[in-house]
């Protein structure tokens, strides 16, 4: 697959996993930028995971692709999430 390929995947992987755990970047141009790049790495885990799961590999455009990616963009951003969140620490009861 190109590489134009791989973004397309990653941008629709990325807002529709987005969708799926809510929140997210919003639609500045650092979010977009951030859920694209998440949903790449996500389509890249997934396809990754899938082979070694013997389901098959992101080949194209297609529903399977993107199910794959969707998948993989999920684990990607909640793991993402998990880690940014934590070195924030708990500053909610300081108000």
């Amino acid at each position: 697959m190109g590489l134009l390929t791989w973004i397309l995947i990653g941008l629709v992987a990325g807002f529709v996993a987005e969708f799926i755990l809510g929140g997210g970047g919003g639609f500045s141009l650092r979010g977009i930028v951030m859920t694209t790049l998440l949903g790449v790495v996500g389509a890249i885990v997934g396809g990754f995971v899938s082979v070694a799961l013997g389901y098959g590999d992101v080949t194209g455009f297609n529903v399977r692709s993107l199910v794959i990616a969707v998948l993989g963009a999920v684990a990607v951003i909640a793991v993402f999430r998990a880690l940014s969140s934590s070195g924030r620490g708990n500053r909610r009861g300081l108000i």
